[in-house]
């Protein structure tokens, strides 16, 4: 599955080495939306990783993908095909209540919630190219954040809200950029010949965890918030992507064909103890942690 020329691959996550949230008598077992064409059509599950119960939240024959959580855990958006070009929608963590956000004849994509839950980022190309982004989490007050000729993707906010880090051709290949959210404060985090995107910041805001192909093929990589001490995690001649990592800051989740597909694997966030978590023929992809 492609967005906008960029490969989507696969991943769905089953999390035994991480199956709850908190700690404590009412822990609850941590849950992963995700997306899958295991029925058939790309469709969003959930994973209960402490009993491995497996949900269809979705059941459509349009593609959905990029599930991303609400801050408090509530609310699922998602992008979709169902209705020609693909849409930002939302709906309740149980799957209904599935309401379009956008309405646009273009391709609007990638959402991203911001940390008090009032404003989801996302890109579109409404404007003749890929730009970043912003709304009201009920799909009013659309505002374009981004304004250049190259492409500006993949919007993902701080978790104090101060910041977006985002994926920008800019400088003529993909490189990682953060903002402060009226689309001021530009600053590039990687300057890299080569091709640096999927940013994903640790809960406590410090790191930035990335894919990068830097070394020759694609591998798991994190940074500081500003961009210094970016380090290798991941070494492997296969395409390692798509970090996700879990809520208490201790192990990210990626994508991997290591083993002849692509499958989910998990490691500690210092990239020891990488782990295969998914062994399914279909095509699993972009875990997102309940927060």
């Amino acid at each position: 599955m492609v967005k906008r020329g960029r490969t989507l691959v696969a991943g769905a996550l089953l999390v035994a080495a991480c199956s709850t949230t908190g700690t404590g008598p009412g822990a609850q077992p941590a849950l992963i939306a995700f997306y899958s064409n295991r029925s058939g059509d790309f469709e969003i599950y959930l994973m209960n990783s402490g009993t491995g119960q497996l949900t269809n939240l979705t059941n459509h024959p349009g593609a959905d993908f990029s599930p991303v959580w609400s801050p408090d855990g509530a609310k699922i958006a998602f992008g979709t095909y169902r209705d020609g070009p693909p849409e930002i929608y939302v709906m309740n963590a149980d799957g209904t209540g599935q309401t379009r956000l956008t309405n646009n004849f273009a391709f609007d994509f990638d959402p991203a919630w911001s940390p008090d839950g009032a404003h989801i980022a996302f890109t579109s190309d409404r404007d003749s190219n890929d730009e970043v982004y912003v709304m009201n989490a009920d799909g009013s007050g659309q505002t374009r954040l981004t304004t250049d000729s190259a492409s500006d993707f993949e919007p993902r906010w701080s978790p104090d809200g101060m910041k977006i880090a985002f994926v920008s051709e800019r400088d003529g290949n993909r490189e990682i950029y953060v903002m402060k959210p009226d689309g001021t404060g530009l600053t590039n985090l990687t300057n890299n010949a080569a091709s640096d995107f999927t940013p994903a910041w640790s809960p406590d805001g410090r790191k930035i965890a990335f894919a990068s192909d830097r070394d020759g093929n694609l591998e798991i990589y994190v940074m500081n918030a500003d961009g210094g001490a970016p380090t290798r995690l991941t070494t492997n001649t296969a395409l390692d992507q798509s970090p996700a990592w879990s809520p208490d800051g201790r192990r990210i989740a990626f994508t991997s064909d290591r083993d002849g597909n692509y499958e989910v694997y998990v490691m500690n966030s210092d990239g020891s103890g990488q782990t295969r978590l998914t062994n399914d023929s279909a095509e699993d992809a972009e875990p997102s942690w309940r927060p």
